[in-house]
């Protein structure tokens, strides 16, 4: 989403964590292709949206999040539509716009090599943390720490 709605005059940077960084032309699906995860729980439902299987998403997406949270986060997650996952980008925001990334190095829903690749391409600030897909919520100093240090920096240079 913020490749795109990056776009927006408003918008100074990008932050991204665990998260796919599509250039244009690029949807997440084909990124997703490119180098697969390792999950197996990602399913569709008959009208067009995808979820995390409630019963893989702790090990698949939330591996380092206390138990009860994993199970909460599993219970209340929102439906994800098929055409956001697979509509291609029209203009990349980070092409134009400072960027940073924290890779997530035991992500199980975006590979890693994959995050990788795609925050070199978009010459982010790197972060790596052992973390699942979930590192906003089990690395919450190091995902804030990266945000505050991409404000600071685009506040400097204006």
């Amino acid at each position: 989403m913020i490749t795109e709605a990056g776009n927006d005059a408003k918008v100074s940077a990008l932050v991204y964590i665990a998260a796919f960084a599509p250039d244009a032309g690029e949807s997440a699906a084909q990124l997703e292709q490119s180098v697969p995860p390792a999950t197996k729980a990602i399913k569709a439902t008959n009208d067009g949206y995808f979820f995390v299987d409630p019963a893989l998403f702790a090990a698949d997406f939330a591996a380092d999040v206390p138990a009860a949270k994993a199970k909460f986060m599993a219970e209340s997650q929102v439906l994800i539509s098929a055409d956001s996952f697979t509509s291609p980008i029209k203009s990349a925001a980070w092409k134009a716009k400072p960027s940073w990334y924290m890779v997530a190095a035991a992500d199980r829903m975006i590979n890693p090599d994959l995050e990788r690749k795609m925050a070199k391409r978009a010459n982010a600030t790197v972060v790596e943390v052992t973390a699942s897909h979930s590192a906003y919520v089990s690395r919450p100093k190091e995902t804030a720490k990266l945000i505050e240090e991409a404000a600071r920096s685009v506040a400097a240079n204006q």
